[in-house]
């Protein structure tokens, strides 16, 4: 099941404040909660207090809070691998390792007496997981979640993403990754320019970043920064998590059946791909007969229009298309919308068989 998270920051906010936080993304559905340990500064007592008050609270919703900790703060507060009472009576559903150990540890710890996940950081591109996996762990409890990157232009490129999100994935385990508030004023460390995972999303609307993680095989998407507004957590309630749903403008006065094509239908990509085009053919089948008049024929198709050939085209008439590229029209086909600029880069990732719907 893919999951909507957010997270709250014990003693970077009031506790009240945090709480009311959980309450409204409760509302929209959300049910996972990231929580810092890395960051505790001053009175660790208060702080320890001010978590379990916290993540009491979340439990009470339905959350599962997974605290984020590194083998120096297992120093700081006593916290030996071999017993890991201190998260059980935390209360958490598990603990995430910003910083790890030999694999051999991080193994053993997934069979723990209190049922605690233990998540491992996936944003290197190391043999890391695979040396985990050769200490045969209980994979049941092994999680993955990637960083996030509060500096600006420190993001991960999409290739390193891929190729680290694939090394997880390949063992079946569970993966999450971090989106970005654009409206959010604080994360955990004094630096904020933005709290994302890929660097190419550190500027996108919030719910663009989060379809393109669960579109790239990430299970988990979680808000980073604090606080997300309520106009975001809707956002990301209402969207589809199990198809990539394109959002696209149309012209003016389009006639019902073109309307219909465009918004109504369950697309996929040709399996024979081709380098131009995204060709959505089902639609050509299904209004066999129908005379498709020729408008808008611009003498140029520029990347990211929406095409849907005339009757002037024989029986590819009805056949629905999305340019790829920029290319010569033939003087047959309509160009009848565009997608959303900022939704631009999904055109190169639609692969064969691929289903989508567009949307407005």
């Amino acid at each position: 099941m893919r999951q909507l998270g957010i997270s709250v920051y014990a003693g970077h906010a009031p506790v009240e404040e945090n709480k009311s936080y959980l309450a409204l993304a409760s509302k929209y559905g959300f049910t996972r909660v990231f929580m810092c340990l890395l960051s505790i500064d001053g009175d660790k007592d208060k702080i320890v207090s001010e978590f379990k008050e916290t993540v009491l609270y979340a439990n009470e919703l339905g959350y599962d809070v997974i605290v984020d900790v590194a083998p120096r703060i297992f120093s700081a507060l006593n916290i030996s691998y071999q017993d890991l009472s201190f998260f059980a009576e935390l209360g958490v559903k598990g603990f995430r390792l910003d910083i790890g150990y030999t694999g051999a540890e991080e193994a053993m710890m997934t069979f723990n007496p209190h049922g605690l996940q233990v998540e491992i950081n996936m944003s290197n591109d190391t043999h890391y997981i695979e040396t985990i996996m050769d200490y045969k762990p209980n994979t049941d409890a092994l999680l993955g979640c990637h960083n996030f990157y509060p500096h600006a232009y420190s993001g991960l490129t999409r290739e390193h993403f891929m190729r680290c999100t694939e090394r997880f994935k390949q063992f079946g385990l569970t993966t999450a990754a971090f989106v970005n508030s654009q409206c959010a004023t604080f994360g955990p460390w004094p630096v904020d320019q933005g709290l994302c995972t890929l660097e190419e999303h550190r500027y996108l609307p919030i719910e663009v970043q989060a379809k393109d993680l669960f579109f790239s095989g990430i299970d988990a998407v979680i808000i980073s920064n604090c606080f997300a507004s309520e106009q975001e957590l809707a956002a990301l309630s209402a969207m589809k998590r199990e198809l990539l749903e394109i959002k696209v403008e149309l012209i003016a006065e389009l006639p019902e059946v073109e309307r219909s094509i465009i918004l109504n239908e369950l697309h996929f990509n040709r399996g024979d791909v081709s380098d131009y085009l995204i060709r959505s053919t089902q639609s050509r089948v299904k209004y066999k007969g129908h005379q498709f008049n020729l408008m808008n024929a611009n003498s140029i198709i520029e990347r990211g229009d929406i095409v849907i050939e005339s009757s002037l085209y024989g029986h590819y008439a009805g056949e629905l298309q999305i340019a790829k590229q920029q290319m010569k029209n033939s003087g047959k086909s309509s160009v009848v919308g565009k997608i959303a600029p900022e939704y631009h880069f999904f055109l190169d990732k639609i692969e064969a068989w691929q289903k989508f719907r567009l949307m407005l």
